[in-house]
């Protein structure tokens, strides 16, 4: 039977235990049960919905016919060559300080291609893209909340990665402080030029792994990010990953519905602050 992490939260949270030390702790074996592979033991790939016959979810979320759209130059891969790769990634750190400069729509292109652009079509429910995920799932929407973009006004938009276009999703007063807002407060999440927004889709990756989708999906979050620190340092710009966030704020901004799309990590991104 596989683990219900719901109900062992439920059994802590009305058992009036608040012992938070020792192996004994129940959330403590909950989070560390998460951490590992032991659930692939317990469940019977047989019924995932992929072994069922079931069509697999779109490689994107859909986006309506009349929704306004932006086209994005192409990706200009050429930026990687302007540093080396093991000088990006010995220069890679977390950067919470950003100039006022505007970042170019052609470099925002370049950072939305290597989080989560395609190597080619889609085919047979997956893409390929320019990041690992398990299964080829890609259980991850991208958002961003745009502050100073050339060519870009103020607001909320969505990466739609097969077409490697943006759509406006909102245009909400007070953009800086909503997103600060959703990250708890840290400044430094409405002082970029943008800010990363990825929600995770479940089912896309539930489809396939059933109840061990959870722990990969997590893994591939980390997978975008680092990606992007690296693709800020071509461009000399900086990045700080957050994962400390108002889920229910930050669900809000970006309009997900916290079942079957919720925020799952955010990261700031600006031009680095002139030494």
């Amino acid at each position: 039977m596989a683990y219900d992490y719901q109900a062992e939260a439920w059994k802590v949270m009305t058992s009036g235990r608040t012992q938070r030390r020792g192996s004994g702790c129940p959330m403590k074996k909950q989070g560390r049960y998460f951490l590992k592979d032991s659930i692939r033991r317990t469940v019977d790939f047989s019924m995932t919905d992929q072994n069922k016959g079931v069509e697999p979810p779109p490689v994107q979320k859909p986006c309506p016919q009349e929704a306004a759209r932006v086209d994005l130059p192409e990706p200009d891969p050429g930026w990687q060559g302007k540093i080396p790769l093991a000088d990006a990634m010995a220069r890679r750190e977390s950067r919470r300080k950003y100039g006022k400069e505007y970042l170019s729509l052609e470099e925002l292109s370049f950072l939305l291609w290597a989080t989560q652009g395609l190597k080619g079509a889609p085919s047979g429910g997956h893409a390929f893209r320019t990041v690992p995920s398990a299964g080829c799932r890609h259980a991850f929407e991208t958002y961003l909340a745009v502050f100073r973009v050339k060519g870009l006004e103020k607001g909320i938009y969505r990466y739609l990665p097969v077409e490697h276009q943006l759509t406006a999703i909102s245009r909400p007063a007070g953009i800086e402080r909503l997103t600060i807002g959703a990250a708890l407060n840290q400044k430094f999440a409405g002082s970029g030029a943008a800010t990363f927004i990825w929600t995770s889709i479940p089912y896309r990756m539930e489809w396939r792994y059933g109840e061990a989708a959870y722990k990969v999906i997590a893994l591939d979050a980390g997978h975008i990010c680092q990606n992007l620190y690296l693709a800020c340092e071509a461009i000399e710009a900086g990045t700080c990953a957050i994962a400390a966030y108002d889920q229910e704020k930050a669900d809000a901004l970006v309009g997900a519905d916290g079942e079957e799309e919720f925020v799952i990590y955010m990261a700031p991104v600006g031009k680095r602050e002139p030494q």
